[in-house]
């Protein structure tokens, strides 16, 4: 029953009967015949059939709601039994907004001093992303803003609040400046993230409240590319201070702190809100606490 739940979720998730079947590793007449099978075993019809994947019935909506509560209570417990054999152990995937890349590097990093028996995969994505994520399993815990859009029924642990700087190289006119508020940068030659990520909104947000309506002569998903674009291409760019440290260091480019005149949004290490957490997420949450407290 349980792998029948899986093969459920993993369809829900691809809409694909054929990559559905690749993301579990089964074959895909082997997860047809598995979810028909769970249609028989419950007695109602849980997909929409035709020349192909035809979306979940009312039935199956249902079904997806309570195969992730089965399969997340018996990961659980698989895990609790692992911890009584061996310890805290596994292996951690946790999908990060990028702002947040540097900050999810010092949370391993410590994590992995006090549980060395611990592997990490971190993976970049948005904030929309890694809600998705986490609800179909593909990550067992995020780093996302706490508080500017709606994260739904997930435990969560504060890490530090986002405050900004501008990039931009050494000669140009804003790099003389101790700080720089949002309208100054109202006629600069912009890189910007994505809309996708959620920090664009939220600078998007700040210039429009200074009365701006920030264009982006070239938008990424990668800071990497931005920092490269204010260096090679004399743009500016806006990004968290922290972040902005890192990518300036040992780079021809200065940064120079944003007056922001209010708190910015907290951002904080999120997971599937469970009673009670795997031992490795729970440990993965009081880890977060410390490294907040260090800063």
């Amino acid at each position: 029953m349980i792998q029948k739940l899986e093969m459920l979720i993993a369809l829900a998730r691809e809409q694909h009967f054929g990559r559905a079947a690749e993301s579990i590793g089964v074959t895909q007449p082997s997860l047809s015949t598995g979810i028909k099978q769970l249609e028989a075993q419950l007695g109602v019809k849980l997909v929409l059939r035709g020349s192909r994947f035809g979306g979940l019935t009312p039935e199956g909506q249902r079904t997806l709601v309570w195969a992730r509560q089965i399969v997340g209570d018996a990961r659980r417990l698989r895990e609790e039994m692992r911890f009584s054999r061996e310890g805290l152990s596994g292996h951690l995937r946790i999908a990060v907004i990028p702002t947040a890349l540097t900050w999810a590097s010092r949370l391993a990093s410590g994590f992995g001093v006090a549980h060395p028996n611990v592997n990490f995969t971190v993976l970049s994505r948005n904030s929309a992303d890694i809600l998705t994520m986490l609800e179909n399993f593909d990550v067992d815990a995020g780093i996302s803003y706490l508080d500017n859009e709606p994260l739904g029924h997930v435990s969560r642990a504060f890490l530090y609040r986002e405050t900004y700087a501008v990039i931009c190289r050494p000669e140009h006119a804003l790099a003389r400046r101790d700080r720089i508020a949002w309208r100054d940068l109202a006629d600069e030659a912009l890189c910007l993230l994505t809309p996708d990520m959620q920090n664009r909104r939220i600078i998007n947000r700040a210039f429009m409240q200074a009365g701006l309506a920030p264009v982006a002569r070239l938008e990424s998903n990668s800071t990497v590319v931005l920092a490269t674009q204010v260096e090679q291409a004399g743009m500016v760019t806006v990004l968290p201070d922290h972040l902005a440290a890192f990518l300036v260091a040992g780079r021809d480019l200065v940064m120079v702190p944003v007056e922001t005149g209010e708190p910015g949004p907290s951002v904080g290490l999120i997971a599937p809100y469970q009673e009670p957490h795997t031992p490795v997420i729970e440990a993965l949450l009081t880890e977060a606490g410390r490294v907040a407290e260090g800063q």
